[in-house]
């Protein structure tokens, strides 16, 4: 059997994790010197009230490896093997704390480490494609090369409402070089080789959106895609893009998600996004 592990940066409608088996691991959160478990121990209204009370961001981390040690341990207790799928190393040592936990539990439990070189709804899609076919019986090396083929073929596409979580934000790399040109339009982010790339800018939300769905039909034609939308406290806004995209590219299955808040925290409420994600033929 084929367990399958991700991190809290996997986001996926509500009940798809325990539809497909997932164990997810928690990226920490911290206010000061209190911290808390994303998806556990703190929810989203209480994240950004806090936010706005002490006009300062938390800052996060990556889970100890000693807590993927645990979690491996006891998942392989009945023979499993685990196959552990996390957001990209180029935003997080989260995919290394992994890998190292994987090197401790070696000769016990057999861990299958990938790095998505993406998140949110990204990984979400390629976590599910990963519990899709373990369930129709592939084993888990044959897994790992399916989702490391696809891997390059999955796009995604953010708008940040303004910029006053990335001004704050110490997380966002090349976004910085931004700051001073764009502080009074939307940036379009793209992911590329796992990184946050800046590609376009929008002076409104509906040019954002409908630039947003253009690029992707730039990149997927008329292929059939799987999509996946998702939003920091914007859920009309996502249906908005959601419905758009819809009506121009070949969506097969949609979901949406609400963006995980160790990821908004980079971004702001009022981010919306979406990723595409290849689907069969």
């Amino acid at each position: 059997m084929i367990k399958i592990v991700t991190d809290s940066t996997c986001d996926l409608p509500p009940g798809w994790i325990s539809r497909y088996g997932l164990t997810v691991v928690p990226i920490n959160i911290q206010f000061g010197l209190e911290t808390f478990y994303e998806g556990q121990t703190i929810d989203p209204a209480a994240f950004y009230q806090r936010i706005k009370a002490e006009g300062a961001l938390p800052t996060t981390s990556q889970p100890a490896v000693g807590e993927f040690s645990q979690v491996y341990q006891r998942l392989a207790d009945n023979g499993s093997e685990i196959l552990s799928i996390h957001l990209t190393s180029k935003l997080s040592g989260t995919w290394q704390s992994a890998t190292l936990a994987a090197r401790q539990v070696q000769g016990q439990v057999k861990v299958y480490v990938v790095d998505s070189l993406t998140s949110s709804v990204g990984l979400g899609l390629m976590v599910r494609e990963a519990a899709l076919l373990a369930e129709a019986g592939l084993d888990a090396a044959e897994i790992v090369a399916r989702l490391e083929a696809r891997r390059p073929e999955i796009h995604v596409f953010i708008m940040l409402k303004d910029l006053r979580y990335a001004r704050m934000s110490g997380r966002v790399g090349r976004l910085r070089e931004l700051l001073a040109s764009l502080l009074h339009v939307k940036p379009i982010i793209s992911v590329d080789e796992g990184a946050l790339i800046p590609v376009e800018r929008a002076r409104s939300q509906q040019k954002g959106f409908a630039r947003m769905v253009e690029l992707a039909a730039e990149r997927v034609g008329q292929s059939p895609v799987h999509l996946g939308a998702t939003h920091a406290q914007a859920p009309r806004e996502a249906a908005t893009l959601l419905a758009l995209a819809r009506s121009q590219l070949n969506c097969q299955e949609t979901f949406m998600a609400e963006l995980a808040l160790s990821l908004a925290v980079h971004f702001g409420p009022g981010t919306v996004g979406f990723a595409t994600y290849p689907a069969e033929e």
